[in-house]
């Protein structure tokens, strides 16, 4: 199969779809792979790079699209992405299609049939493709939100682990899985005042067992959320349900009760946003202000560490990426849970969470 690689072209989105060590598994399966000139540069990969283990350099996006029979990207395709798409082409990538109608007509336009990484499940019932990107996006929520918090930057003027005779940060992280996790990790590193909630309670006891006191635990719900973020300096939106549209925790009235200038970072912003006042915001301008309360959206999070987040999502992606390459979109019917990551098929949405939550 000839695999394409165009260039992202996300505002400040410098990860690469496939890696120079990826492309050469690719190759020595078998496959041709074409990258765009310069696509690996983000991670400080040259074309010569790709050229050394076997890929071929095209000048333009067009030719990858043109070409390519599987097209691997890392983020959704944008409007002029997927009016190059058409039928019997594979698209492999992240879609994240439950907020996004336009780009879900678009796909189902095109003929294609795409395949997304959030959607694709582990016999267990994880998100295997999702968790490398997750476990990024909740360690760099604790980065940016700590950056935030800095007064030059607009925020209270609270270093996160404090000092000694100064309380550090309180830090309110919503959702327990894999972002929340690690973003409470971090947060404890920093020595802040943790408090995780969650709606699981075997996982409340696991994170409890995991945290041995350095982190609270609680269940969530509408009141112990609005308990929890009234006197938080940081609330980190860590809730996730797969393909679908991510829920409203906090409203607009609950930001009366926060502290001036605390400081939100929703990362469920490409499932729509946990938060009712959150819309995505790039790495150019991350953040905005709702009722005195500082908002971090960015919608593609990882991107500001290519590097890591490049070589983490393609160790991942790697094998569902060779099923797709030798057998097609059959490979989908040979195993059942990269089968869920099959969005959109035959110009019809095929996940059902998704179809659920778009409405069409």
């Amino acid at each position: 199969m000839l695999v394409g690689v165009p260039k992202e072209i996300k505002t400040h989105e410098y990860r690469v779809g496939l890696t120079p060590e990826a492309a050469r598994e690719y190759v020595s399966a078998g496959h041709e792979v074409i990258i765009e000139t310069g696509a690996g540069m983000g991670i400080s990969k040259t074309d010569d790079d790709y050229v050394k283990v076997g890929a071929r350099i095209v000048d333009s996006a067009a030719e990858v699209f043109a070409q390519a029979e599987m097209v691997v990207k890392v983020k959704e395709p944008q409007a002029n992405e997927w009016v190059q798409l058409r039928e019997g082409q594979i698209l492999f990538t992240y879609l994240h299609l439950a907020p996004d109608p336009d780009q879900a007509r678009g796909l189902m336009e095109s003929g294609v049939s795409a395949v997304a990484y959030e959607t694709v499940t582990a016999p267990d019932g994880s998100l295997p493709l999702l968790a490398p990107m997750s476990e990024v996006a909740g360690r760099l929520s604790i980065e940016a939100s700590a950056h935030a918090s800095h007064a030059n930057n607009g925020g209270r003027g609270i270093l996160m682990g404090g000092v000694p005779g100064v309380l550090p940060a309180k830090v309110v992280v919503i959702g327990g899985g894999v972002v929340g996790t690690h973003a409470a990790r971090m947060a404890v590193g920093l020595g802040a005042n943790v408090e995780i909630l969650d709606r699981s309670l075997p996982r409340i006891r696991e994170l409890d067992e995991m945290f041995q006191g350095r982190a609270t635990t609680r269940y969530s719900n509408a009141g112990t959320i609005e308990q929890a973020i009234t006197d938080a300096d940081i609330v980190i939106g860590a809730v996730l349900v797969p393909g679908a549209s991510a829920p409203r925790l906090i409203t607009r009235d609950m930001l009366s009760l926060m502290q001036p200038r605390a400081v939100l970072v929703d990362v469920a912003i490409d499932q729509g946003g946990c938060f009712e006042t959150s819309k995505p915001t790039t790495h150019e301008e991350p953040t905005y202000l709702v009722d005195n309360v500082i908002h971090y959206c960015v919608a593609n999070m990882p991107g500001a560490v290519p590097h890591t987040s490049s070589y983490a999502l393609n160790n991942a992606t790697l094998p569902f990426g060779l099923a797709l390459a030798n057998k097609g979109v059959a490979a989908c019917e040979d195993d059942p849970h990269l089968a869920l990551g099959l969005n959109v098929h035959q110009g019809k949405i095929v996940n059902q969470a998704v179809q659920d939550s778009l409405g069409f």
